[in-house]
């Protein structure tokens, strides 16, 4: 029986540890495949302009070995476009980003880009590609999203975990009633919602009680409890406490 709340389960930092040495492995279809056979309902891997971590091959290989939707997850570029349509994933996640970023920072401003977006979206949606829109809460972005043809958006998760780990529960608490609120929103508009960033056992679980949230996209955190337990293991804990949160 499928799951009210799907899991994504993000390989990137797999791509990460096998560049660090410059070797063949650990090999990120591998930790795709394992991830499958645990549960995961779908794959994430962002091509980021500078490659560091999956690279142009990992794409090509997770489409052809997958049984399970390949989510790409990628920047509004000439470039990352021309990939989406060469590779046809299941969906594309568009995101923000910057060469010297660690990791993702924040969601994307479709109201400032809104009218090169629409075409851009236009384009992906007429390839049979799903396009999700990665971005805060703010009503003016979910509003914009739909406007621009989008299918899904994904709720940037990030502050919320980082008040959490600081231990700032007043604010965290804040923060949680305004993904939720952006939740509700959305999903009165028609868009379908996902949320990510940051997620962990910890944290997880008020995000997955939101009943607008259709799937969680979940990665660094997995691949790092995956050191110490196994990537079934991680994913086995990750999706039940999805299901408790969900009453499943």
């Amino acid at each position: 029986m499928p799951h009210s709340l799907r899991l994504g389960v993000n390989i990137d930092h797999v791509a990460t540890l096998r560049n660090a040495r410059g070797a063949a492995y650990p090999d990120p279809l591998r930790a795709a495949l394992l991830a499958e056979a645990a549960g995961a309902d779908g794959i994430t891997a962002h091509l980021r302009e500078d490659r560091r971590h999956i690279r142009d091959s990992d794409i090509a290989a997770l489409k052809a070995g997958l049984g399970i939707p390949l989510n790409f997850e990628m920047a509004p570029t000439d470039e990352m476009q021309a990939i989406a349509l060469a590779t046809a994933p299941h969906a594309c996640c568009l995101v923000p980003e910057k060469r010297q970023e660690v990791t993702t920072e924040g969601g994307l401003d479709v109201v400032a880009d809104l009218p090169r977006l629409t075409e851009y979206v236009g384009t992906l949606n007429e390839a049979g590609i799903r396009v999700s829109m990665f971005i805060g809460h703010d009503p003016a972005q979910i509003e914009a999203s739909a406007q621009i043809g989008a299918a899904v958006i994904e709720l940037h998760t990030g502050h919320y975990c980082d008040l959490h780990s600081a231990g700032r529960f007043a604010e965290r608490d804040l923060e949680l009633e305004a993904l939720a609120a952006g939740a509700a929103y959305a999903h009165s508009l028609g868009l379908e919602v996902h949320a990510g960033h940051g997620l962990t056992f910890e944290t997880v679980g008020p995000v997955a009680a939101m009943p607008e949230i259709r799937e969680l996209n979940i990665g660094h955190f997995l691949i790092g409890e995956a050191v110490f337990i196994g990537l079934e293991g991680a994913i086995g804990q990750m999706r039940a406490l999805m299901d408790a949160a969900r009453g499943e």
